[in-house]
């Protein structure tokens, strides 16, 4: 799709759609909300706590930032002992392993929401990828597949639903994804970004194709968790806080949503339930996704694309992919 098809529906969706918060009462869940110290991890967070939920935990690579964000949470909802801050770095794979065995000693996990992720202005790899790709891509669903199976775990002690929600963009309407043509697509990713929008846009799209191929290759009632993609649409958030393009600045005052309504749309996708396996969400609606992935020859590159993603996971932790199912197989038998 190009910017000028793209955008009617965009200022639509900016202008026209009002997500609201779903009335469900989150009394003992607990939840794990990404990047919450700031933007619309916070305020996901923020309603989270607000609509009664047990545990809240802050993900965030600062703590004494996840800390500032606790206290400004317990204030506004006056509800104290249920928020917590963990140390997680998306930069470092150690990081997250180390964070999620600290989640497997959780009595019960309801609701991971992935909404940690950022935009780079400049070619730099982290971890042998992009940044892009390795924040957004690599690293978003080694935490995913890593913790999938305490989800599970919490599905079957508990006879509840959980919920893997990953915070993606209508930008991906736009990506236009060149290196989908090479012989190895993220080998090809790593040699060159042809601009900062473009390489993003594509990170976004691959994270739906992952969402969409994980619900493909296993049904809801046998992975025993609803995995599913979000757009908050265009917020005052952190995302693009590497830049000062004057430009940006003059678009978030005219365009962009507050945080607050943006998070609601990451709230409704956590809580969704079964509908919603496999499925991006925007404007707490289920929506048609870009042409690329819907179209001719969607499905076979969505297959590539999870082939590829999980041999490079492989190179990083022996056996993750083990743990969504070997041979392509996802869940339980």
């Amino acid at each position: 799709m190009s910017l000028l098809s793209f955008l009617p529906t965009f200022i639509k969706s900016q202008f026209f759609e009002h997500p609201e918060l779903p009335s469900t009462d989150c009394t003992g869940k607990t939840i794990i909300v990404t990047g919450a110290n700031v933007g619309l991890g916070k305020e996901a967070a923020r309603h989270f706590v607000a609509m009664k939920a047990a545990n809240v935990i802050l993900a965030c690579r600062a703590v004494s930032k996840g800390e500032a964000a606790r206290a400004d949470i317990e204030a506004t909802t006056k509800r104290s002992g249920v928020v917590q801050v963990w140390q997680l770095d998306l930069e470092d794979h150690d990081s997250i392993r180390k964070f999620v065995r600290r989640a497997e000693t959780l009595d019960r996990l309801d609701v991971v929401l992935e909404n940690a992720g950022l935009q780079a202005i400049q070619f730099k790899l982290v971890n042998g990828y992009e940044t892009d790709i390795s924040i957004n891509v690599i690293s978003t669903f080694l935490l995913g597949f890593l913790i999938l199976p305490k989800l599970q775990e919490s599905a079957r002690r508990f006879a509840i639903q959980p919920t893997l929600t990953i915070v993606a963009s209508d930008t991906h309407y736009i990506a236009q994804f060149p290196e989908r043509k090479a012989e190895h697509i993220f080998e090809a990713l790593n040699k060159s970004m042809p601009s900062p929008m473009e390489r993003y846009s594509t990170s976004k799209l691959l994270e739906i194709f992952v969402v969409r191929e994980i619900a493909k290759l296993a049904p809801v009632d046998r992975l025993q968790v609803t995995v599913n993609c979000v757009n908050p649409g265009y917020c005052h958030s952190q995302l693009e806080r590497e830049m000062t393009n004057r430009l940006v600045s003059i678009a978030k005052k005219v365009v962009a949503r507050t945080t607050d309504v943006g998070a609601r749309a990451l709230v409704d996708a956590a809580l969704k339930g079964p509908t919603s396996h496999g499925k991006y969400l925007q404007d707490c609606k289920v929506r048609k996704c870009a042409s690329i992935v819907e179209g001719n020859g969607g499905s076979q590159l969505q297959s590539r694309v999870w082939s590829e993603l999980g041999a490079e996971l492989e190179k990083i932790q022996p056996g993750v992919t083990a743990s969504v199912g070997a041979g392509g197989k996802i869940g339980k038998e």
